[in-house]
């Protein structure tokens, strides 16, 4: 251990007004309880002292410990050993979506992703029972899933990553509160409807790390997290990787097929059953569409048209939506 500089605790405390009490993991709260035992270089005799408080620093990573014989060291945390290579490719903190130039054809039929291992941990966001899951839903693309949950919960990064994008408010439109997370093996993960966020682009984050808490901003109809999984900024269903009635990753490597990449795609499918869904036929509403005469120009039924796309015969089409028709 470092020598301790020698200050009164009360400057210390002076010097750090407004400045809240770090919220540190429980086991390393523990050991600064412990007693520990310090050679003052300005006093050869071996004395046991206290920590009795922490106080963060600019760095999430160093931290103040202050003892109980008003002195006080530096401590350093444990880093995230993130490799960087590939990590900002396509980087961009202005915009929600990053790759908006890459189609899906442009991936490969298929990638395989370490989600963890030693040294690499994960974490869920958030444990619960999913609300609604990743589909077309109401008319419209729904590209994550949906966790019920408590104003002011804790929100955790998965995995370890670089915070990308962090917004709110119009700019993230139906997200309101709104975390992206980019990690190394090129997947990112968005966070949504968020009361409050806290953490700022470009912070580095680690799995379980907490980055935001929940709540029911943008177009939400009850607190609840808004969960998105992308790679290259394609979203999959995040049930493909994570179990959240768990929180347990499903597996610690995953194979992405190409054809994982479309809302009718789902966990738990064959590849022949998510190669079909993934073929799924759309029409764009024009001005005089009715359900019924859409059904009638493909050959189906309105409540076939209804199922397909998860509303109801009395729904008002608006020009320029998405109606699945196959």
């Amino acid at each position: 251990m470092h020598i301790r500089h020698i200050i009164t605790i009360a400057c210390l405390l002076m010097s750090c007004i407004g400045v809240a009490r770090a919220q540190d993991p429980e086991t390393l709260w523990n050991e600064l309880q412990g007693m520990n035992e310090v050679n003052d270089e300005s006093d050869s005799t071996m004395m046991l002292v206290k920590a009795i408080d922490t106080i963060p620093t600019p760095d999430k990573y160093v931290k103040i410990v202050l003892f109980d014989d008003h002195t006080w060291d530096y401590m350093e945390l444990a880093r995230p050993d993130i490799d960087t290579a590939g990590l900002f490719d396509g980087w961009d903190v202005e915009s929600i979506h990053s790759y908006r130039e890459l189609k899906v054809s442009d991936l490969p039929e298929e990638v395989e992703l370490k989600l963890a291992g030693i040294g690499h941990p994960s974490a869920p966001p958030y444990i619960g029972r999913k609300s609604s899951g990743f589909k077309f839903r109401r008319g419209r693309p729904h590209n994550g899933i949906d966790i019920p949950l408590r104003v002011g919960d804790t929100i955790r990064s998965s995995f370890e990553g670089v915070v990308r994008y962090v917004g709110g408010g119009k700019a993230t439109g139906g997200y309101g509160n709104l975390v992206v997370i980019r990690h190394p093996n090129g997947l990112e993960t968005y966070y949504g409807h968020l009361s409050k966020r806290l953490v700022v682009e470009n912070d580095v984050v680690a799995a379980g790390d907490p980055i935001g808490l929940g709540g029911n901003t943008g177009r939400s109809t009850g607190p609840h997290l808004h969960y998105e999984t992308r790679y290259m900024g394609k979203p999959f269903d995040p049930e493909r990787i994570i179990d959240f009635e768990t929180g347990r990753l499903r597996d610690t490597m995953v194979v992405l097929k190409r054809h994982y990449f479309n809302v009718h795609s789902h966990y738990g499918m064959t590849d022949e059953e998510s190669i079909k869904a993934a073929q799924a036929q759309y029409y764009k509403v024009r001005k005089g569409d009715t359900l019924s005469g859409i059904a009638r120009k493909y050959g189906t039924t309105v409540n076939a048209l209804c199922k397909l796309n998860g509303i109801t015969s009395k729904k008002v089409l608006r020009i320029g939506q998405s109606i699945r028709v196959r």
